[in-house]
């Protein structure tokens, strides 16, 4: 069994065929997380969970890039097909965490994700970038908030800001440790591409890794061999990221044992060893 932990099949890249490429992953005995990236996507993802008795969850949040700052122009993904929001509703995002019914948001909704911050796209002038960054970490505090008060753990998205993200969590008045503690925080740096420095803070931080296609493209070698294995998790990304066998083809979460066979590689170790482990690991963060 594997479960692909970072999925979009409530993207518009699947509106043709969603429910086969499910039935083809479960057939498989491999479960997925469909993560949404705004109000609309995230929508989605809790319908399509609602739709499988088990094996398919949904996680809930606004992605940093769908944040309209008004300070950086953002082609719209066609994959993704979505509308920017030019703010974070805190109360409608709750509501629709509610939205799976009187105590079944834990069975349906697993986390808030993917939120972050995210500097790739980024307005050109010193004062505007200021601005543009002090956005995403107002979205991002409000998304801890809304994690916090709904006790669910966070898949976070982070892409040239790993520094002012591990800045940001260090500074939250939030204990990551004890995972006992219900108000606190737990989560999962998805894609990772930071370096080990990096990576040994958010570890210290208690958050697991997410590992996907990104370890074909760039050399993450010596992470991936010194993260602790209890603290590794899988996913696809799909439909981005595809393995180097799907090239330029639409990714799935079928493809995910790819990326197992390819941390065992790493590793040196079996990909049984690779499947079990990060199946619990998810299993647990997620409680499914």
């Amino acid at each position: 069994m594997l479960i692909d932990t970072h999925a979009h099949l409530n993207f518009s890249a699947f509106k043709d065929d969603a429910d086969e490429v499910i039935r083809r992953s479960l057939e498989n005995d491999i479960w997925m997380i469909n993560v949404g990236s705004n109000y609309e996507t995230s929508k989605r993802a809790i319908e399509i969970a609602d739709r499988y008795g088990k094996g398919v969850f949904a996680a809930i949040g606004l992605h940093p890039i769908n944040l309209h700052t008004g300070l950086v122009k953002i082609k719209v993904d066609d994959k993704e097909g979505v509308h920017f929001e030019k703010e974070f509703d805190f109360e409608n995002y709750k509501e629709l965490a509610r939205s799976a019914g009187p105590g079944q948001a834990k069975s349906k909704i697993v986390a808030i994700g993917e939120i972050g911050l995210d500097y790739y796209w980024r307005p050109k002038t010193t004062k505007k970038k200021e601005l543009f960054k002090q956005k995403q970490k107002e979205l991002l505090l409000e998304e801890l908030r809304l994690a916090r008060e709904l006790e669910l753990p966070v898949i976070f998205h982070c892409r040239m800001a790993h520094d002012d993200l591990i800045e940001t969590l260090t500074n939250l008045d939030c204990d990551f440790y004890d995972r006992r503690n219900r108000s606190q925080i737990s989560g999962v740096i998805h894609c990772f591409t930071g370096n080990w420095e990096q990576a040994q803070k958010f570890l210290e931080m208690g958050f697991h890794l997410g590992f996907n296609g990104i370890i074909f493209k760039l050399d993450l070698d010596e992470i991936v061999k010194k993260t602790p294995l209890e603290k590794i998790l899988i996913e696809t990304d799909c439909p981005y990221l595809p393995p180097p066998q799907f090239e330029n083809q639409r990714n799935e979460p079928l493809y995910v044992k790819y990326i197992a066979k390819e941390i065992a590689k790493i590793r040196n170790i079996s990909f049984e060893k690779v499947a079990e482990i990060t199946t619990k690991n998810a299993k647990e963060l997620f409680e499914i």
